[in-house]
């Protein structure tokens, strides 16, 4: 696993969004990108994640940050966590894990002695003209919002 680190230019892309409709990365440019990859939908720490994000959100909107979810899961199982959850951003669907692999956090994983290949639970944020400038790989699920909040407001 090779993760993207800050400097780097983010890999283009485009995936279908919880309503099947395609995004593409090169349509947000000019605002900040927040691209969260996380391994499963309606999972107890994958939850707690995007709780965090939705409440935040207005902070995010405040600074010209735009929220994408992406994991592995189908596009038919993204609308029932964003009902669910009430989440207020999108999600979108990386079913062969091609984008998760461009960035770098698709690898092996270990879990109660069981090895395989998953979504290492990596937030890259994209700046205005493309390029990585923060990697957040070092935070509690549910603190997750809270390290990107203080890095926006000026903090490590």
């Amino acid at each position: 696993m090779n993760t993207l680190t800050a400097g780097d230019a983010a890999p283009l892309f485009t995936l279908p969004d919880q309503d099947g409709n395609p995004v593409a990365l090169e349509s947000l440019q000019g605002k900040k990108v927040l691209v969260y990859f996380y391994p499963k939908a309606m999972t107890p720490g994958c939850t707690v994640q995007a709780q965090g994000l939705r409440d935040i959100q207005h902070e995010l909107q405040q600074q010209n940050v735009v929220v994408l979810g992406i994991s592995p899961d189908p596009v038919k199982r993204l609308p029932k966590f964003i009902e669910k959850e009430q989440l207020n951003f999108t999600l979108l669907s990386d079913e062969d894990h091609a984008v998760a692999e461009a960035f770098g956090v698709w690898g092996l994983k270990k879990f109660m002695g069981k090895e395989y290949d998953g979504i290492h639970r990596i937030t890259f944020l994209i700046d205005e003209q493309g390029n990585i400038e923060q990697v957040f790989n070092k935070f509690k699920t549910k603190e997750h919002h809270l390290v990107i909040l203080n890095y926006l407001n000026g903090g490590e």
